[in-house]
């Protein structure tokens, strides 16, 4: 039996610590299998998305039919199995905004990864955390980025540090908000003082809080209010051959990419 994550139950959850005046029961449940199965990899079996949602076997089956109807959903050839399909990927990446993103930023920054033999990835903020919607690697034989669609926490990532650095503060404030009483409020006050340092240099450069050996560079793309819309990062790989350019070549290139889509 597969084993849900904390985050799932979280997501269960969501709906009904909202306080949302308008319910829509059935949309309840279909999101709610959609969230549950987003974290598994593997599928579930019809068996366990009853038990985890706690709902009876006949509100779980309509819906999960439909969802295969409508193709959000995959059954397993077995027939007792079921996992997401492309479909929200595929819907996400139709969303007119962030089409003009990537659009333009996609060759920029193929040519940055040609050019210094590393990795780049582009996030967009999504609710609470940040999210992949872009991603380049360079030419070599070996390769170290994101995938499409990682979550970046926005408190133990450069990338999320740097989103926060440069947000609008209204959202800044929504987001202050929701995080209150939380780890993520005093992790947000201790990292505050070196925000004033990455709006002042416009970037951040600093090792990776989540691999040794890592230099992550982080460059906001903004808005023409001057607030962060997306980050540019590269996780930067000190190489030993020849070839290899400099951290300080690979954030010149980064600054440049993160300008030419900025929008000021």
């Amino acid at each position: 039996m597969a084993k849900l994550g904390s985050s799932n139950a979280r997501a269960l959850k969501s709906f009904d610590n909202s306080g949302d005046r308008y319910r829509a029961p059935a949309l309840d449940k279909g999101l709610d299998i959609l969230e549950l199965l987003s974290g598994e990899s593997a599928g579930l079996t019809r068996a366990e998305i009853i038990r985890a949602m706690s709902r009876s076997p006949g509100e779980v089956y309509r819906m999960l039919e439909r969802l295969v109807a409508r193709g959000y959903v995959g059954r397993s050839s077995e027939g007792d199995r079921y996992a997401l399909t492309m479909k929200l990927f595929a819907l996400a990446h139709r969303h007119p905004p962030l089409r003009r993103l990537v659009a333009p930023a996609q060759p920029l920054m193929d040519a940055f990864a040609r050019e210094t033999q590393q990795s780049c990835h582009l996030v967009v903020p999504e609710d609470d955390a940040a999210i992949v919607v872009a991603h380049a690697n360079g030419p070599g034989n070996w390769e170290f980025g994101l995938r499409i669609g990682a979550p970046i926490d926005l408190v133990a990532t450069s990338s999320g540090q740097t989103l926060l650095a440069f947000l609008d503060p209204t959202a800044l404030k929504e987001l202050l908000t929701r995080w209150a009483n939380t780890k993520k409020q005093l992790a947000f006050e201790m990292l505050a003082p070196r925000f004033t340092e990455y709006q002042r240099d416009g970037y951040r450069i600093g090792p990776s809080q989540e691999v040794r050996g890592i230099e992550d560079l982080s460059v906001p793309i903004l808005s023409r209010e001057r607030y962060a819309v997306a980050v540019l990062s590269c996780p930067f790989v000190h190489r030993l051959d020849a070839s290899a350019g400099t951290i300080t070549d690979a954030l010149t290139l980064l600054k440049i990419v993160a300008g030419k889509l900025s929008v000021f």
